[in-house]
């Protein structure tokens, strides 16, 4: 791949460059509002500009770009430090292409604008406590009653239920087939009555998990995505995106800053730079960085011929994600007493190395674990055989569980 911009590319380059320069939030403006009024601040701002959710349809608030110019794009906007729109991830970055694929033009119009613009929230209903790793084997479940359904059970690990104002959920809507196909897929208003959220204290000191609760909660049949028992393929739309979104995160803790700070302390009354423990393991960081870097520009490619990102982007989040924990682990080791001294909520300077120590655990877990996404790419990049599994074939209601 030619890594020179075009004379097209270098045209919208510059055009992006000029604007953000431009419309990027002051520090003034900024201190007038908490962290999701500047979040939100800055997507509608360039929402309005047409600078939003770059590479959907102009008639859901896109742009109609391409995958290269969204690189470029995020590129340029990294550089003048703008409000995280972290926020919205879910819903710009799993949630829309789901609905881009399989809701109703009526519905793509009425939500998709909104979700662009940040006005609108969505949060991702899929895990549940009894299900653990195996997203199939969720219990949460939908009857139907008259043209709607009524949902009970419990969903787990959801990241801004809080202030979210949509969700998007699999239910088990027939417990008589096997797993896989007794799922059906909606999406929901989470301000419903029967629904409670209850934040998960975690040991970095944040709550942006959740338990979900569902009591007799009503959701039109309307707001079903694909035919009923279809659930399982649509959510597949979803994980693909997400572990795009997952796999493809940058972490403040990375080899640059690894590299930095091993210049700056001492081993041995030397630079650690200098130690030769010190430079296999940055040699090592910077192997894979580079690896998930072209890795995803291999998504890149798929997305540019419009395409659904595949089973690749599994890769990663398996090697990112303990990459970072690995490399975190050894720079507080390297500062030593400092390296104790942590901050909780910074994420920047100091903080850095301590914040991704303790926050990245959970990404281990989120849009699946490194055992999932080993089975992912072993099955299907690699081809091998399936593991053998006793639930294969039966109905749900008789796969053995721990209470059996």
């Amino acid at each position: 791949m030619d890594f020179n911009d075009t004379p097209e590319e270098a045209k919208f380059r510059l055009e992006a460059k000029t604007w953000l320069e431009a419309n990027v939030p002051s520090a003034e403006e900024l201190s007038a509002v908490d962290p999701m009024g500047q979040a939100k601040l800055w997507q509608k701002r360039k929402y309005d500009a047409g600078w939003a959710c770059l590479r959907w349809p102009k008639e859901y608030g896109g742009r109609n770009a391409s995958a290269i110019e969204q690189v470029m794009w995020g590129q340029e906007e990294a550089k003048v430090n703008p409000p995280n729109t972290g926020v919205f991830m879910i819903g710009q970055g799993m949630g829309g292409p789901t609905l881009m694929t399989w809701a109703t033009e009526e519905h793509k119009q009425q939500y998709l604008p909104k979700m662009a613009s940040g006005e609108k929230i969505w949060c991702q209903l899929f895990s549940e406590p009894a299900g653990g790793s195996d997203l199939a084997a969720l219990r949460t479940k939908a009857e139907p009653d008259g043209d709607d359904w009524l949902i009970n059970g419990q969903k787990i690990w959801t990241s801004g239920a809080q202030y979210s104002d949509y969700g998007i959920i699999v239910l088990r809507t027939d417990p008589n087939v096997p797993k896989h196909k007794g799922l059906s897929y909606f999406f929901i208003d989470m301000k419903s009555p029967g629904i409670e959220i209850k934040g998960i204290k975690q040991m970095s000191g944040g709550s942006g998990f959740n338990e979900v609760y569902f009591t007799d909660v009503r959701v039109p049949d309307t707001q079903r995505l694909g035919e009923v028992g279809q659930g399982w393929q649509v959510a597949l739309t979803t994980l693909m995106n997400e572990r795009a979104a997952i796999g493809g995160g940058r972490s403040p803790a990375g080899f640059n800053s690894a590299m930095a700070l091993a210049s700056e302390v001492y081993i041995d009354d030397r630079p650690a730079i200098q130690n030769q423990g010190v430079r296999a393991k940055l040699a090592n960081w910077y192997i894979q960085e580079s690896g998930i870097k072209y890795t995803g520009l291999r998504s890149l490619t798929a997305l540019s011929r419009g395409e659904i990102p595949g089973p690749e982007n599994s890769i990663g989040k398996l090697v990112g994600a303990p990459k970072t924990q690995d490399l975190s682990s050894f720079a507080i080791d390297l500062m030593e007493q400092a390296g104790i001294a942590w901050v909780p909520g910074r994420e920047d300077g100091d903080n850095a190395f301590q914040s991704a120590y303790m926050n990245i655990p959970g990404m281990r877990i989120a849009g699946g674990t490194d055992e999932i996404m080993a089975n992912i790419i072993a099955e299907r990049v690699l081809g091998l055989p399936q593991e053998p599994r006793m639930d294969k074939g039966i109905p749900f209601t008789e796969v053995p569980t721990s209470l059996d």
